[in-house]
C-alpha cells in the first residue's frame, strides 16, 4: 500500500526525502487545509517532489473533509465532535506515514490528484 519515495537531487543522485520534507508532509496532513496552502506559498517547499505529492493529497483531503464534515455535522448535530475527531485521527495517521518516508495512498483522492498532475 505504501512505498518509499526517492528524491532526485540537483547532482542527479537519488536519496530519500529529507527530515524537513517529512516534517512538512506530516504538518500538511495534521493541519489541513491551512498548512498545505502555506506550503503552496513557499517556493522552496512546493517544488520538492516528496512535499508536493503529500501536500496535494493533504489539501484535497482537507477540502473534502471540510465540505463533508460540515454536511455530516449538520445531519448528525447531536454528535458534532465525534466525526471531527475521527477525521483528524485518520489525517494524523497518514501524516505519520509521510513522516516515516512512505507514500500515502488515499482511496479516490490519490488517483484524482495524480490524474490532475498535481502530484
Amino acid at each position: 500500500m505504501s512505498d518509499d519515495i526517492d528524491v532526485v537531487n540537483d547532482d542527479m543522485s537519488v536519496s530519500g526525502p529529507t527530515d524537513d520534507d517529512k516534517l512538512w508532509s506530516l504538518l500538511a496532513y495534521v493541519f489541513t487545509p491551512v498548512i498545505p496552502i502555506v506550503i503552496l506559498l513557499m517556493d522552496d517547499k512546493k517544488s520538492r517532489p516528496f512535499i508536493k505529492a503529500h501536500n496535494a493529497q493533504a489539501l484535497a483531503w482537507g477540502l473534502v473533509n471540510l465540505i463533508g464534515g460540515t454536511i455530516l455535522s449538520s445531519v448528525l448535530f447531536f454528535c458534532v465532535g465525534l466525526p471531527s475527531v475521527l477525521i483528524w485521527a485518520v489525517g494524523a495517521y497518514w501524516g505519520w506515514q509521510a513522516y516515516q518516508g512512505q507514500e500515502v495512498t488515499i482511496p479516490v483522492i490519490t488517483d484524482f490528484v495524480k490524474g490532475q498532475g498535481w502530484a
